[in-house]
């Protein structure tokens, strides 16, 4: 079954490729995320370590990596927001 899924994910990662190649979609998207990804890091790990905001620790896991990532900074901020009503 695992040979299944990695040959699905091998052939639809050689068709995104050969989809970006034949489109020239141009990188800059690449350097943004770059950017999204290295700014939320930086301030997950500042408010998770530091203790820069007393009370709040936002776990480390795929929902909270992708929000922080999509959204960047302001996304961190919400995460914080929905900590502080729901818990």
């Amino acid at each position: 079954m695992k040979w299944i899924w990695l040959s699905i994910l091998v052939v639809s990662g050689m068709l995104l490729l050969a989809t970006i190649v034949r489109n020239r979609i141009s990188w800059s998207w690449l350097s943004r995320f770059s950017i999204h990804l290295t700014a939320a890091a930086a301030v997950l790990y500042l408010l998770n370590q530091t203790g820069l905001v007393p009370g709040v620790h936002i776990p480390l896991n795929p929902a909270t990596i992708g929000t922080a990532v999509l959204l960047g900074v302001p996304g961190i901020a919400a995460l914080a927001g929905l900590q502080a009503v729901l818990f």
